[in-house]
């Protein structure tokens, strides 16, 4: 197996099982080779920007081969892990787990190893506060290292905004970016313009960042499912339906391939942005718009958080210290910075936000390349992140995503796609 070390497996979520299942250690977790190595597996989504990590590690620890199985979009490596995690069987060593499923997994932390136990000492304070605490069990168990937070921006086309009429500069930008509603009314102004792009990608992100923004969204405190009874989210609703039905969305599901053309197609003028989105933009824009993207650090409301991840290490490794010390190694700050770089996830580290490594980053792609401190400032004015339930990946994913969809296709009024949203919500918790 020394020929698959350092070699990415991009899978559909169909060969994710299958690729899981046929590693060199059979069922679960990662086998020891033929002469005695250690083979450690990983399965990673979307950006998280570990390649060449994965190969210095390697480098600086001889006898450790690591496979890293990468699935493009989150919800079907969640599916994969769950599956396999009830199975008992056939998960990789490292499993990452993005915040929104990070409740389910805790409600099942009796299958993850505790990271206080088995992990290196005198990492308690390696996190932002609220990022440490959401990867503990209710009995204090560490399951998940925290990778990435996503301090939240606005990305903007700053060549269709001169052409629609509207400022350009990010400091005439912000007044237009200053609330959700001014938000709104400048996505009516530049509808109105016609210019043959819309206002934002979907719904569903625009959606998903205001929601992000309340201390509590679907559920409560105790895990009750609140969505019919919280305001605040019904009238993020409302306002997103009421954009959509004024022509403000391109109607591009997030993550299809659809979306990913229409960066290149520029089919949309602002793009909701945590840090962990500069990978996708750049990625699917092209070359061609290089320049053409702007990045505002105003953000309605007074931005967030939106995203991050955690590494979890199984009891179905067969290398559970081993893999342990590969999360923590992989989790501090210097590698977080470098995968920062590499593909856009910011690190939620706290002493990383201070790091001239981090400070200095310049991202050339964007008209504003001074990326790093524009989200370490973004990062320090986090000071909790929202509360998720124990289905907040799947609603947002399975529930509120779709019923969104119906609207831009024209299938559903807003008040309709919403009590769809709600049954759909009640039967997922039932």
């Amino acid at each position: 197996m020394r020929h698959l070390s350092r070699t990415t497996l991009t899978v559909s979520a169909g060969m994710a099982a299958v690729l899981t299942l046929a590693s060199c250690g059979g069922g679960g977790g990662g086998g020891g080779g033929g002469d005695g190595e250690i083979e450690l597996t990983i399965a990673t989504f979307g950006s998280m920007g570990y390649e060449a990590l994965l190969e210095e590690y390697e480098e600086q620890n001889p006898g450790i081969t690591i496979v890293q199985q990468h699935t493009g979009r989150s919800p079907a490596h969640h599916q994969n892990l769950f599956q396999k995690l009830g199975a008992g069987s056939g998960l990789s060593d490292i499993e990452a787990v993005e915040e929104g499923h990070m409740a389910r997994a805790r409600s099942a932390s009796s299958r993850f190893h505790d990271l206080n136990e088995i992990g290196p000492e005198g990492l308690d304070d390696r996190w932002q506060e609220w990022k440490y605490t959401a990867g503990q069990d209710a009995e204090g168990r560490l399951i998940g290292y925290g990778t990435d937070m996503g301090p939240l921006a606005m990305c903007y086309r700053q060549d269709l905004f001169e052409e629609a009429g509207l400022p350009s500069d990010p400091e005439e930008v912000a007044p237009l970016f200053e609330t959700w509603e001014a938000y709104f009314e400048a996505g009516d102004e530049f509808t109105s313009a016609d210019i043959g792009s819309a206002w934002f990608d979907n719904g569903s992100q625009v959606f998903n960042a205001m929601n992000n923004q309340l201390e509590f969204g679907y559920y409560d405190a105790e895990d009750n499912l609140i969505v019919e009874s919280n305001e605040d989210v019904r009238h993020n609703w409302d306002r997103v339906g009421e954009a959509i039905e004024g022509g403000q969305s391109a109607g591009l599901a997030a993550f299809s391939n659809e979306w990913e053309n229409g960066f290149a197609d520029s089919a949309f003028a602002t793009k909701t942005c945590p840090a962990w989105m500069m990978g996708p933009i750049k990625e699917h824009s092209g070359d061609e718009h290089a320049g053409k993207w702007a990045i505002s650090p105003t953000f309605p409301d007074g931005g967030g958080n939106w995203g991050g991840t955690y590494l979890t290490v199984p009891t179905q490794s067969e290398h559970p210290e081993e893999a342990a010390e590969l999360a923590a190694w992989l989790t501090a700050p210097e590698q977080q910075i470098r995968a920062f770089v590499a593909e856009g996830p910011f690190p939620a580290q706290v002493e990383a936000l201070d790091m001239e490594e981090l400070l200095e980053h310049r991202d050339d792609y964007f008209a504003t390349p001074d990326v790093g401190p524009l989200f370490s400032e973004a990062a320090k004015q986090i000071e909790r992140a929202q509360y998720k339930g124990p289905s907040d990946g799947d609603l947002q994913d399975n529930v509120f995503g779709p019923a969104i969809q119906t609207i831009e296709q024209g299938l559903a009024s807003p008040d309709e796609a919403w009590e769809q949203a709600v049954r759909g919500a009640n039967e997922l918790e039932n």
